[in-house]
């Protein structure tokens, strides 16, 4: 099932959502951590953000569930 289509966020917008730097969100997609960065252009990535969303409730429920 095709998930319905969401927005891209700039690098910036990424960082403001959530507070990792650069190089941990980089080495945390080449772990398969987190979701993978789309190349848009030559020099410009973007994320969609209905996957970041994805992760940070993710991140929610695995708190819940360890009791945090």
């Amino acid at each position: 099932m095709a998930l319905p289509p969401t927005r891209l966020i700039t690098r910036a917008e990424l960082r403001s959502i959530v507070p990792y730097t650069p190089q941990h969100i980089l080495r945390l997609e080449k772990r398969g951590l987190f979701p993978r960065r789309i190349q848009v252009g030559a020099n410009r990535v973007a994320w969609l953000l209905s996957e970041v969303e994805a992760w940070i409730a993710a991140r929610a429920a695995e708190r819940k569930k360890l009791g945090c």
